[in-house]
């Protein structure tokens, strides 16, 4: 049996060395959340619980969102922060980023040692001077997300596309050379 296969890749280490905020990992109906070492804090811990759980259950109500940045120190990077999904077949990775109301100018990919940084920008349309807005939810400005490739991810081979605010990036799989094991043997004492 494959270790490797048992235990996920975290994609997001760089990005949460970099932030330093916890990053959820979607895989099915369940979400994880990686905590890097510096927030070991159980309050801060349990308030993004709670937050989770909120969401969850009001999903669909057409209520905005609950969680608050109060008690984390990221707030500010996470205003723009797209989406990912992020699947693998035995053959190919698969990356998927909704980037909705951004062009494909405006959208970089960037291979960088062994992480992959998808860099853009979102610009906001003219304002209109008569309009007074009640309610302004959308948000504007630049996005970056810095995602750490596995060791079997053929880097020379990556394609991506840009199709109605989705950007799919497309990353063949490379044989991995087998570790050299040496059996020792075992004898009776």
């Amino acid at each position: 049996m494959d270790i490797k296969k048992l235990v996920p890749w975290n994609w997001f280490k760089k990005e949460e060395e970099q932030t330093g905020s916890i990053v959820p990992v979607k895989s099915g109906d369940v979400q994880t959340a990686y905590p890097p070492s510096s927030m070991a804090n159980p309050i801060i811990q349990l308030h993004s619980e709670m937050d989770r759980l909120f969401e969850n259950a009001f999903r669909g109500f057409g209520r905005s969102s609950f969680s608050s940045d109060f008690f984390t120190h990221d707030s500010a990077a996470r205003l723009l922060k797209p989406k990912v999904d992020i699947g693998a077949t035995e053959k190919e990775y698969s990356i998927t980023v909704e980037v909705p109301g951004v062009s494909e100018k405006d959208i970089k990919v960037e291979l960088e040692d062994n992480n992959m940084i998808i860099r853009g920008e979102k610009n906001q349309e003219k304002e209109e001077k008569d309009k007074n807005y009640y309610c302004v939810e959308r948000s504007y400005g630049s996005f970056q997300r810095v995602l750490s490739l596995p060791e079997d991810a053929a880097k020379e081979d990556i394609q991506a596309t840009f199709k109605n605010g989705i950007l799919t990036i497309k990353m063949p799989r490379k044989a991995i050379p087998k570790a050299n094991v040496k059996p020792i043997e075992v004898r009776k004492a």
